[in-house]
């Protein structure tokens, strides 16, 4: 059987996008995809750089391309067609990572934190791709 080995992200800027998936959710650099001395070339950030769970759990890709229509979740214009779905512990939790996730880059597109069975909150990342942050 085919195993899931990670789940890719198409960008205009992987580098960027990486780093926004790096900070928000405590990842690391495959091997010799970490970023280059500042003012360096970065070759690698202009093509494929993968993140890894600090415990093996799950890789996060990213492939550059040169275009990318961010979904307009929750319309119907462009779907979502796939997002991410995390979680924390607890609604207070949840509004301590909401001002976090804004400050890297993210955009809010659903609300739901006051929901007494399933607290959550939907945001695009800076290419517009959906991750849902919930209790559970």
């Amino acid at each position: 059987m085919p195993k899931l080995r990670a789940f890719v992200l198409d960008t205009t800027d992987a580098r960027r996008l990486a780093e926004f998936y790096r900070e928000l959710l405590d990842l690391e650099y495959r091997e010799g995809d970490e970023p280059p001395p500042a003012g360096s070339d970065d070759p690698r950030g202009r093509d494929w750089l993968q993140l890894r769970a600090r415990d093996g759990g799950f890789q996060l890709s990213f492939q550059q391309t040169t275009g990318v229509r961010p979904t307009s979740w929750p319309g119907d214009e462009i779907p979502q067609q796939a997002h991410l779905d995390t979680s924390v512990s607890s609604v207070d939790e949840l509004n301590e990572q909401h001002g976090r996730i804004l400050s890297l880059g993210a955009t809010l597109r659903f609300d739901r934190s006051d929901d007494p069975e399933e607290p959550l909150r939907a945001y695009a990342d800076p290419d517009g791709h959906i991750f849902c942050v919930f209790v559970g």
